[in-house]
């Protein structure tokens, strides 16, 4: 009779191929002036609009400044609602709620473009680090109402690397201070594990039907400019050639993970079956076989389809059960 293979359940960033890149943290010089001039700003506040990111509500949450918000008056909006999947956005709505934290979900897609609107001047870009310095705006007369825009600003020590990596995985920290590659393999875990994949059999149908796509005629389009940096927007045969791209690689998830006879829950046959899934996008993304920087390549047009929605909407943090945290 076979050995019964124990598995000792471990959380994603604690697994070997996650872990194995270390700690995460990224605080340069303009994030601990900034800190330091915002503990001194909160004095002249009234109501503070802290913005998270609807993906990651907690992990978004800069806990070395919650002390000093917790006596402030405070609107807690969670950005990029578009992108935080629906069904799990009302149970973080109701969660908040019940913590007596008033809380909005907003589809803006920067910190300052929550405030672009009455704010022309305000510098607005889609990437961490565009915002600098604190800057005050005047937006209304009668009364007088002075609004301060900080910027976005991490803690020293991100608490752990599961926390590291998903906020890496929003954006929220450069990918070359992770790796593009590490942060992929972790996506794979959370669909893996998740069985995100499963849910996609739909689309083998589509793919048995043959790809819609006429290349003939089609003008240059990178996925590259999906990213919010560019934002390049599509004509009607970009948008095919895009779900075309997008229905191979959910094939080949889903392919790999219903074949798959392994656990995810153990490290070593997770670990494999992501090896697996590169080689299959390596295909979906018709990278060549012999590219020397292919599983770079891979990682970079993976991520992007992801940060741009394409792949669906997803909610990182889990919900608490009870206690109210911050």
């Amino acid at each position: 009779m076979g050995k019964v293979k124990r598995v000792i359940k471990k959380g994603l960033g604690e697994m070997g191929f996650n872990a194995g890149g270390g700690a995460i943290n990224w605080f340069p010089g303009h994030m601990a002036a900034a800190t330091r001039a915002i503990r001194e700003r909160l004095k002249l506040a009234d109501l503070v609009l802290e913005v998270r990111d609807a993906r990651i509500p907690l992990s978004s949450a800069n806990q070395d400044l919650q002390p000093h918000l917790s006596s402030k008056r405070r609107i807690l909006a969670l950005n990029k609602r578009d992108l935080a999947n629906p069904n799990i956005m009302h149970k973080w709505i109701h969660y908040f709620d019940s913590c007596k934290q008033d809380c909005i979900a907003i589809n803006a897609h920067s910190k300052s473009s929550v405030k672009k609107g009455k704010m022309k001047r305000a510098t607005v870009g889609p990437l961490p680090g565009v915002t600098q310095d604190i800057a005050g705006y005047k937006i209304a007369h009668q009364p007088s109402i002075y609004v301060l825009d900080s910027p976005g600003v991490l803690v020293p020590n991100i608490p752990d690397i599961e926390t590291g990596l998903k906020l890496a995985l929003a954006g929220s920290v450069k990918d070359s201070v992770v790796g593009e590659e590490r942060i992929a393999q972790y996506l794979l875990a959370v669909l893996n594990t998740r069985g995100t994949p499963l849910h996609w059999t739909h689309l083998n149908n589509r793919r048995l039907e043959g790809i819609k796509f006429d290349s003939e005629g089609k003008r240059e389009y990178s996925l590259k400019d999906l990213r919010p940096k560019r934002r390049k927007p599509p004509n009607n045969s970009d948008v095919l050639y895009i779900e075309d791209i997008v229905t191979e690689v959910q094939c080949a998830l889903y392919l790999t993970l219903s074949q798959f006879t392994g656990n995810v829950e153990d490290e070593g046959d997770l670990e494999g079956l992501i090896e697996q899934q590169f080689e299959a996008l390596q295909k979906a993304f018709k990278i060549p076989h012999k590219a020397s920087e292919a599983r770079l390549m891979i990682s970079k047009k993976f991520l992007t389809l992801f940060r741009a929605g394409k792949l669906g909407p997803f909610i990182l943090d889990d919900v608490p059960d009870a206690n109210c945290v911050s």
